[in-house]
């Protein structure tokens, strides 16, 4: 009866199980075709001989060189990392606020950060722009360094709650026992427990700045300012009219591997954290 069970359930997988093989082949598919344009000529492309005159690494130094892409590389890493920093510097001990003490508004507080994740930003960006020229500190990094990490804090807050409700209680009393006030549990014992859903919050945080395009669009015109997404869409709009195709998917590849790589080394971390986000929450 085992036997058969476990039969039943392989066959009622199994059509999921193809639609999954599927869907990686096709990525797989996909992403070594990119790949291996970015290593061809823009002839070799078109006439579907890629690697047919050699590998071309000369294709990534002309992208990075030529058409600034480094510059705007260095960009994205210098706003990410930036604004990485900040978002857990605020959001980490927000959410351990409102997690684990009871106070008036408490609800309210957070009900308004889950408000604040379901505005568009097309809303905002006319009132953000006139700040900002207010406060004159448009075409500078810092007004997307500050944009980004507002933005980014309601996500980062709803999501962190559900990990520090859990924590169990006594820890803070043994804390209190030996002296720790509350900032310096949290820091010493609270924070580093929280790891696993730190890092997966700023993951999902990661990939959304390095791929943010609107706000970078609007409040960084100077070609020295932009990050990769708006750098890389007036880098694609150059290489078609010239017809250098080749130099194109080298770009492509620069940017989004970072996302990719990321991703695959710290797989298993997002999964456990999502998962034991869920089961906490």
């Amino acid at each position: 009866m085992r036997n058969k069970a476990k039969v039943l359930k392989i066959f009622r997988m199994t059509p999921g199980y193809l639609l999954l093989i599927l869907w990686v082949a096709f990525t797989a598919v996909l992403f070594g075709w990119v790949i291996g344009a970015s290593l061809s000529t823009t002839r070799e492309i078109f006439t579907n001989t890629l690697f047919k005159t050699g590998i071309h690494f000369d294709n990534y130094v002309r992208a990075l060189i030529g058409n600034n892409l480094l510059v705007y590389f260095t960009n994205s890493i210098i706003y990410t990392s930036t604004s990485l920093i900040g978002i857990v510097m605020i959001a980490a001990p927000a959410a351990y606020v409102l997690a684990r003490f009871r106070f008036f508004g408490n609800m309210f507080i957070r009900n308004m950060f889950v408000l604040a994740m379901g505005i568009p930003q097309i809303m905002i960006i006319l009132p953000l722009f006139s700040l900002a020229s207010v406060l004159r500190i448009t075409n500078t990094r810092w007004v997307l360094i500050i944009l980004y990490i507002c933005i980014s804090v309601p996500f980062t807050v709803f999501f962190l709650i559900s990990f520090f409700s859990t924590l169990p209680s006594t820890l803070e009393e043994a804390a209190a026992i030996d002296g720790c006030g509350p900032i310096k549990t949290f820091w010493i014992i609270m924070f580093p427990l929280a790891q696993s859903g730190i890092i997966t919050v700023v993951i999902f945080d990661f990939i959304t700045l390095w791929n943010e395009y609107f706000m970078a669009l609007i409040f960084a015109t100077k070609s020295a300012l932009r990050p990769v997404a708006v750098g890389l869409f007036s880098m694609i709009q150059s290489m078609r009219y010239v017809g250098d195709w080749a130099g194109m998917f080298a770009a492509v590849v620069t940017v989004f591997m970072p996302t990719v790589v990321l991703y695959v080394l710290l797989s298993e971390k997002i999964i456990q954290g999502v998962t034991a986000g869920a089961i906490k929450g």
